[in-house]
């Protein structure tokens, strides 16, 4: 068990956070503590009856089945990974951007749902904005998927709205939360940075109150940076084990 804690741990803030309440809301549900009808997001009842938890708890909640149970582990791990990666990586020491970042691809999404009745779920189309940022972020890399497959981090995106698809997913889902990512990431860098445009994005002053920078430097992402992000060299092929590398791709299933 302290194995378990200490990894627990060892992840980072917002993302552990993030990850323990997309395990908790899950089992609740399942454990029939709340009714699970009370956790999806039916938009004429957060107003009408001002259910006003329905948005947050329908991000957090996904139906736990034999027939869903896979597709829910697998995009557990996204959250994990990618959130753990991102957090880590591009947001190092900025716990206040990499909440704007969730808060605001969470609005985009709430807000497409509400004009659309999309969805009523919104687990997966906000990790997979998460992901898509992070794949921007690391375009040039290359990762590894199942059956030893390898490609640009650029194309992960795509590929797993279409592992998703076939293992159980909507596909709506996917996309949704790729388009959210791509309009976050192109206001807050591409735009400003390779456009020469105006930054229509930074982070509200408050949320540097709440989750103050933890390293020097100016703080947030306000200004474009001066330069595109480098991607981590990957390994060389034959690399040995230890700790792991959060430059290298990931294989998802067996060997």
């Amino acid at each position: 068990m302290s194995d378990i804690g200490d990894w627990f741990r060892s992840i980072p803030l917002i993302t552990r956070y993030w990850f323990a309440a997309s395990i908790a809301v899950p089992f609740i549900g399942k454990l029939g503590l709340v009714d699970f009808r009370n956790l999806m997001l039916f938009p004429e009842l957060v107003f009408s009856r001002f259910q006003l938890w329905r948005p947050v708890t329908a991000t957090l909640y996904f139906p736990v089945t034999p027939n869903t149970g896979f597709l829910y582990l697998v995009n557990l791990y996204f959250l994990y990974h990618y959130s753990t990666r991102l957090e880590t990586g591009a947001f190092d020491g900025r716990p206040a951007d990499y909440v704007f970042m969730l808060l605001f691809n969470w609005i985009c999404i709430v807000r497409l749902t509400w004009r659309r009745l999309l969805f009523q779920l919104l687990m997966i189309p906000l990790i997979m904005s998460v992901l898509y940022v992070w794949a921007q972020f690391n375009s040039e890399m290359i990762v590894s998927f199942w059956f030893g497959t390898r490609f640009k981090a650029h194309y992960l995106p795509w590929v797993i709205l279409v592992f998703n698809f076939i293992i159980g997913g909507s596909f709506v889902n996917e996309l949704t939360g790729n388009l959210v990512g791509h309009l976050y990431f192109f206001l807050m860098f591409k735009y400003p940075m390779d456009l020469g445009g105006r930054s229509f994005l930074s982070t509200p002053d408050f949320l540097y109150r709440f989750f103050p920078n933890t390293r020097g430097g100016v703080s947030g992402f306000g200004v474009p940076p001066t330069r595109r992000p480098v991607p981590q060299e990957p390994p060389a092929a034959g690399g040995g084990g230890g700790r792991h590398n959060w430059g290298q791709g990931f294989r998802l299933g067996g060997e």
